[in-house]
């Protein structure tokens, strides 16, 4: 399939509230902002499409980013409400805050912070895809050693996991292309896309901002490794190598027609 799925969990910055810091919702909108602006920057400059997952509240207080991310070829996608208190509802309260903002129908989601949804209730609404399983072992986060590594279906919605290691399932989402040499992530990268055929990742708006100016959010070092601009390089830099390799960034919803065209 010679496939890539990039994708930006587009939220807004609530990080610093888990490590005790009082941060306000327009605070946190305002790093994302930026991040997302820099984001499109380098997917603009590289002529690469990605899938944006939005949570309501950054669809309906930043609907001038969601305008740029629909000019430029990109597609929306449902991660939630509020990423700091999701609730049960927020599948179907997310596609409709979504919708209403950019017109458009949305067919894609992701749970906040990649926790697990209910495919049936998902379906019902609308959704044809889910994106919510990293199939890893991540301590305090993930435990899904036994899950499938690859795309799958479940209740007439087709689960698309993040990307990991053949073997080791080692994890190769956004702390990783921070914190691992550049070239062993891009072999690790390139060894699962000849596994698999094709490569899922994800990064969020505020990695792109200068988190190592701001000592006061109380980042931990394995997030502010390399962000900012030095993670706008490690992006632009990925894309290379793989459009290089000869591989084609296409979004979920393309992804899910092209696999399904393929299977019938």
């Amino acid at each position: 399939m010679r496939m890539i799925l990039l994708s930006f969990d587009t939220e807004e910055f609530d990080v610093p509230r888990e490590h005790g810091v009082d941060f306000s919702l327009e605070e946190g909108m305002a790093v994302s902002t930026v991040g997302t602006h820099r984001i499109l920057d380098v997917l603009r400059e590289q002529g690469a499409k990605a899938t944006f997952f939005c949570t309501g509240n950054f669809a309906e207080k930043a609907p001038e980013v969601m305008r740029r991310i629909m000019d430029e070829g990109h597609e929306v996608a449902c991660h939630g409400v509020d990423h700091w208190q999701p609730q049960a509802t927020d599948f179907a309260r997310s596609k409709e805050i979504v919708e209403r903002v950019t017109g458009r129908t949305v067919y894609g989601y992701r749970q906040p912070r990649m926790f697990p949804v209910n495919d049936e209730e998902i379906a019902h609404v609308g959704y044809r895809y889910n994106s919510s399983l990293n199939p890893a072992f991540i301590p305090g986060r993930y435990m899904h050693l036994t899950s499938p590594r690859k795309w799958f279906m479940k209740d007439d919605v087709m689960q698309i996991p993040a990307s990991v290691t053949p073997w080791l399932r080692f994890p190769l989402f956004w702390l990783s292309l921070h914190n691992l040499p550049e070239g062993l992530y891009h072999r690790l990268v390139r060894r699962t896309l000849r596994h698999d055929g094709y490569f899922v990742t994800y990064f969020h708006p505020w990695e792109f901002y200068d988190l190592k100016e701001h000592p006061e959010f109380k980042m931990p070092y394995i997030i502010r490794n390399h962000s900012g601009h030095e993670m706008v390089q490690r992006l632009s830099r990925l894309i290379t190598m793989l459009k290089d390799k000869g591989y084609n960034f296409v979004t979920f919803t393309e992804f899910v027609e092209k696999v399904k065209k393929e299977n019938e």
